[in-house]
C-alpha cells in the first residue's frame, strides 16, 4: 500500500498544482475564476491562499483519498488517467478542513511544523481553508471527464450534502471540546467521527462510483466502505498519539499527549471515563478541561485511560470497524486484485505507525 500511495503522489500534486498553481498569475485568474470586474492582485492571492496551502502539502500527507479513488474507477473499468482531475477533490477539501480545524482546536503543530495559522495569521489561515471548500467545483464545472449534465449535477448534489455533515460532526466535536465533562455517547462519537471524518470518505466513494456511471447500491456501498474505513482511521489515529506519548514518556523535551492537551473527547477518554473509579474519572475530566496542561499531566491522564484499558478498548473497536468496511466490498462489481488493494487499504489505516 505505502507503494502505491508513493507512486500515485507526484501526479496527484501535479494535478493539484493545475487547480492552485503555487505560482498565481493574471492568466490564471481570468481563466479560472472569470475576468473580474477590475482588476485582481495576483501577488496578494499568492501569498495569501496558495502559498499557506502548499506550505501545508509540501510537508507530506499520502494523498491516500485521491489515490483510493483511482484504484476505485480503475477496478470499476474506467482509466484513472482519464478521471485523475477528480481524484484531488476530495484531497484538496481535506487539506481545508486539516486548516480550519487546526483554528479551531488550537493546535500548535501540523506535520511536524508550526500549524497555518501560527505560521501566516488565523484570517489567512481561515480565509484559505474556507476556500478549499470551493475550489474543487471549479473541476466539475471545468468537466474534464466530460461527463453528462445529470452526472454533473449529481456530483454537485453528492459534495453538498457530505460536505453539509461534516459541518454538523465539527459543531459536535467544538461542543463536547468546549465543555468540561465527558458526557456523549458512545454513538454519539461515533457519529460525529461519520459526519466530521467518514464524509470525505464517502466522497472518495461516491464520486468514483458517479463518475464511472454505477447504480445507487454501488454507490452507497462504496460511501458505507469508506465512511467505516474512515471512522476505523480516526480512531486509530488517537491510539497513536497515545502509544507516541508513551513512547516518549522519558523525555518531555518532545511532544507528548498532544490529543489530552487539546482536550480531545476522544473514543479512548470516553471509555476510560465511563470505567475508572469516580476520582479518577474526575481528574481525567479535569486535566482534558484545563486550559494549559503540562507534560507530566498529560501522562497522567494517559496513565489513567491506559490503566482502563482503553486503548486497547479503541484499538480494537477500530479493528472491528476495518473488518466490518470489507464486508460492503460484496456488493461492489472489482476484481479480486482491486478489491484485496482496498482491504489492504483498510487494514493499513488501523497498522500504520505514522
Amino acid at each position: 500500500m505505502s507503494d502505491l500511495l508513493a507512486g500515485w503522489r507526484p501526479a496527484v500534486d501535479r494535478e493539484i498544482e493545475r487547480v492552485l498553481p503555487r505560482d498565481v498569475s493574471r492568466d490564471y485568474l481570468r481563466s479560472f475564476f472569470g475576468d473580474g470586474s477590475y482588476e485582481y492582485d495576483p501577488e496578494a492571492i499568492e501569498a495569501a491562499l496558495s502559498t499557506p496551502v502548499w506550505d501545508l502539502l509540501d510537508r507530506g500527507g499520502k494523498r491516500w483519498r485521491a489515490v483510493v479513488f483511482l484504484v476505485l474507477v480503475e477496478g470499476l473499468g474506467a482509466d484513472p488517467e482519464d478521471l485523475l482531475p477528480y481524484a484531488v477533490i476530495p484531497e484538496i477539501l481535506h487539506n481545508g478542513t486539516i486548516i480550519v480545524d487546526d483554528v479551531e482546536d488550537g493546535a500548535t503543530m501540523r506535520r511536524g511544523e508550526e500549524a497555518i495559522h501560527h505560521r501566516y495569521g488565523q484570517d489567512v489561515a481561515l480565509n484559505a481553508g474556507n476556500a478549499l471548500y470551493f475550489v474543487p467545483l471549479k473541476i466539475v464545472e471545468r468537466d474534464p471527464g466530460d461527463l453528462d449534465a445529470e452526472t454533473r449535477l449529481a456530483v454537485y448534489e453528492m459534495l453538498t450534502y457530505e460536505l453539509n455533515r461534516t459541518h454538523l460532526g465539527q459543531g459536535m466535536d467544538i461542543h463536547w471540546h468546549n465543555t468540561d465533562e465527558v458526557s456523549m455517547t458512545e454513538a454519539e462519537y461515533m457519529e460525529m467521527c461519520a459526519c466530521k471524518t467518514g464524509c470525505l470518505g464517502r466522497i472518495v466513494g461516491r464520486l468514483a462510483a458517479l463518475v464511472t456511471d454505477q447504480d445507487d447500491d454501488v454507490e452507497a456501498a462504496l460511501a458505507d466502505f469508506m465512511e467505516t474505513v474512515c471512522i476505523a482511521f480516526q480512531i486509530a489515529d488517537d491510539v497513536l498519539d497515545v502509544e507516541h506519548s508513551l513512547d516518549r514518556a522519558g523525555d518531555f523535551g518532545k511532544a507528548v499527549g498532544n490529543d489530552v492537551k487539546e482536550g480531545k473527547k476522544t473514543l479512548i477518554a470516553l471509555h476510560a471515563v465511563r470505567n475508572a473509579d469516580p476520582a479518577d474519572a474526575e481528574r481525567l475530566e479535569a486535566i482534558l478541561a484545563a486550559d494549559d496542561v503540562s507534560d507530566a499531566e498529560a501522562m497522567e491522564a494517559i496513565d489513567i485511560m491506559t490503566a482502563q484499558g482503553s486503548v486497547e478498548y479503541a484499538r480494537e473497536r477500530a479493528l472491528e470497524l476495518v473488518d466490518e468496511s470489507i464486508d460492503y466490498l460484496d456488493d461492489v462489481p472489482v476484481d479480486d486484485e482491486t478489491a484485496a488493494d482496498l482491504a489492504a487499504f483498510a487494514e493499513y489505516v488501523v497498522e500504520r505507525d505514522v
